[in-house]
């Protein structure tokens, strides 16, 4: 997958417009993502990230980083062996470009 562009609201993967938070997987997008409580990411708002076992899962936390990444969802995710690159949006979609080779996730906020 290639992120080709991101802007408040919208992100194009592979060709494709997406107007909703989005998982980002070497092989397929998810959209729309929805979490639990919007701007707080838990555990349970990644069950089909941690089902796929990424090496990396980059976090975008928004236009203007909003959405909160605890520290403690990192720490287990570390434990599971799922590195967590947490970043503002646009942030994140170019370090996802700029892993290739590695088996990587992303998990998208596209606004706030």
């Amino acid at each position: 997958m290639h992120i080709d562009s991101y802007t408040f609201g919208r992100i194009v993967i592979d060709g494709k417009s997406y107007t909703s938070d989005v998982l980002v997987f070497p092989e397929r997008v998810v959209s729309p993502w929805w979490r639990r409580q919007g701007h707080l990411l838990q555990m349970e708002d990644l069950a089909e990230v941690i089902r796929e076992r990424p090496d990396v899962l980059i976090v975008g936390k928004g236009f203007s980083g909003l959405m909160k990444v605890p520290q403690g969802l990192i720490d287990e995710l570390g434990s599971m062996g799922i590195n967590v690159i947490a970043e503002r949006t646009n942030r994140a979609v170019t370090i996802f470009n700029d892993c290739k080779g590695s088996r990587v996730a992303a998990a998208l906020h596209l606004t706030c």
